[in-house]
């Protein structure tokens, strides 16, 4: 009799295991899944920003100092590695995208241009998807950070190797603010 106790304990804690193993990878999975939603409406949004830099262009040529900053923005935005770094590129890039919508203003023309007006539309668009797409991915995160380190699920987690991951979060206070432009 105490051997099919013994038995029935293995098995319960065995069914447990894979039970608690098998949740943890679905979440694994649904935070892989909520960063590449974000990783998508990125690349649009970095597809986006040549056509709208080209057009301001048109109409505003001197200003080659901010279109250098834009395309720099991008740049380092396109290379970030980790959700943290690309936070930091992600804050800076819209800091130079609000200076460039700031600096169109400036500009009667630009701002009635048909194809001005649909890039900028594209571009809030985008912005408003890239929201929603960073607060799924950090919702996702959170309970992936909760699940691997609650008990009992820790008991797998930490064997398995399973590391809390980095929330897509706004980096610097400052990209909060205006940005100031000058003449």
């Amino acid at each position: 009799m105490g051997l099919y106790i013994v038995l029935g304990v293995i098995v319960v804690l065995f069914l447990w295991f894979i039970a608690t193993y098998n949740r943890l990878i679905s979440a694994k999975n649904a935070a892989d899944n909520s960063w590449a939603d974000i990783d998508v409406q990125l690349k649009r949004r970095y597809d986006l920003i040549p056509n709208l830099v080209e057009t301001v262009k048109g109409y505003a040529g001197h200003e080659k100092t901010l279109f250098e900053n834009v395309t720099k923005a991008r740049t380092a935005a396109m290379g970030a590695q980790t959700p943290a770094d690309h936070a930091v590129a992600e804050d800076a890039l819209s800091g130079t995208l609000k200076t460039l919508f700031a600096v169109a203003e400036n500009y009667p023309d630009l701002k009635a241009s048909q194809n001005f007006m649909e890039l900028q539309s594209e571009l809030r668009d985008t912005e408003d998807k890239i929201q929603a797409a960073r607060r799924f991915y950090n919702a996702n995160v959170r309970d992936w950070n909760t699940l691997i380190q609650q008990f009992p699920t820790n008991l797998v987690a930490n064997p398995m190797k399973f590391t809390a991951r980095q929330f897509f979060e706004v980096a610097d206070t400052t990209q909060r603010d205006a940005p100031k432009v000058q003449f």
